[in-house]
């Protein structure tokens, strides 16, 4: 009986402790740095809704802070109380802000802790209906034959489809440079290529699978290291890396974040509760549908998460300085 009352009395204890680290009164926000709707919006949505499963009480929320090319929710959450009532999901912007903005309210790798990452999406470089070449290869060589005379089309500063054009160019090294044309999204973006408004994009399956399924665009390659053979509609189409792009592998990650010196106890509550979230069916096959894959190696571990973070941040920095193109 006594031992009983022991092992009652130290649940209730451990109750207690959950509790007091996350309040039902207060929810742990997601904060989203760009507008709902898009790719980013809908996996911390479904994020949220599945970690809530794997912390008994609490109630998550995602919180919308778009602008800067993800900068202002990253700022937001980056002083935001170390709580664990404020978490940030942020795309490969999180390594290219540093590069594209030279006076940045925070730091990267200072000023949170990494909670582990969540998800890599492909990307895909695609055309408008109208270009003449129907390969890769056709591509490349229509490029660089014409490049000073073509544009290219982006989502906005900061955003995966301006990172992904950016990088591309640089590793094609062409004499003249495509005219880059940023939109406000990656729906005008997209209406602009279908359109024939402008040539080209480089931008997530997320967003590009079901129009080159619908034929309303043109694909030519995938950024990843090796093809999508498992895509039931991206599997005929090469890698940059096997047309000649060596080292080219680029994929739009997800990760998540807490400020700066927010309790061990709780980092590690979060990341226990991500690692258990990203093994739920329903959750993988919502990444699925999204054209996303979801992580399952070491970079699910926040040291690993960091030093992932740390590599993307020096090459894309080396493009963007290649490029001489910044946000401010």
């Amino acid at each position: 009986m006594k031992q009983w009352i022991a092992l009652a009395a130290l649940a209730t204890l451990s109750m207690g402790s959950y509790a007091q680290a996350f309040p039902g009164s207060k929810p742990i926000s997601i904060v989203v740095p760009f507008a709902a709707g898009g790719p980013t919006d809908r996996v911390a949505r479904d994020l949220a809704e599945v970690m809530r499963k794997h912390i008994p009480g609490s109630n998550f929320v995602v919180e919308n802070a778009a602008g800067a090319g993800g900068t202002i929710g990253a700022t937001k959450v980056a002083k935001a109380a170390p709580d664990g009532h404020s978490l940030l999901l942020f795309h490969i912007g999180m390594a290219a802000t540093p590069a594209l903005y030279r006076k940045l309210g925070y730091k990267p790798l200072e000023d949170f802790e990494f909670l582990g990452m969540v998800n890599d999406v492909p990307m895909t470089l695609v055309g408008k209906p109208q270009l003449p070449a129907n390969t890769y290869r056709d591509f490349e060589n229509y490029i660089r034959a014409n490049a000073g005379k073509l544009n290219i089309a982006h989502a906005g500063l900061g955003s995966a489809s301006h990172i992904c054009g950016l990088l591309w160019q640089t590793n094609m090294k062409t004499k003249e440079a495509m005219t880059t044309i940023p939109f406000g999204g990656t729906a005008p973006a997209m209406t602009a290529l279908i359109g024939g408004q402008v040539d080209m994009m480089c931008d997530q399956t997320t967003n590009t699978t079901a129009q080159i399924e619908g034929g309303r665009i043109k694909a030519f390659a995938v950024t990843t290291a090796q093809p999508l053979s498992g895509h039931p509609v991206l599997k005929h189409y090469p890698s940059l890396q096997e047309m000649g792009m060596k080292g080219f592998n680029l994929t739009i990650w997800h990760g998540l974040y807490a400020p700066k010196g927010t309790p061990p106890a709780i980092t590690k509550m979060l990341n226990d509760a991500l690692k258990k979230s990203l093994k739920d069916p329903d959750f993988i096959k919502k990444n699925e549908a999204l054209g996303a894959l979801v992580v399952n190696d070491k970079r699910v571990e926040p040291e690993e998460h960091k030093k992932f973070v740390a590599a993307e941040m020096v090459k894309i920095k080396a493009a963007v300085d290649a490029a001489g193109k910044y946000a401010d």
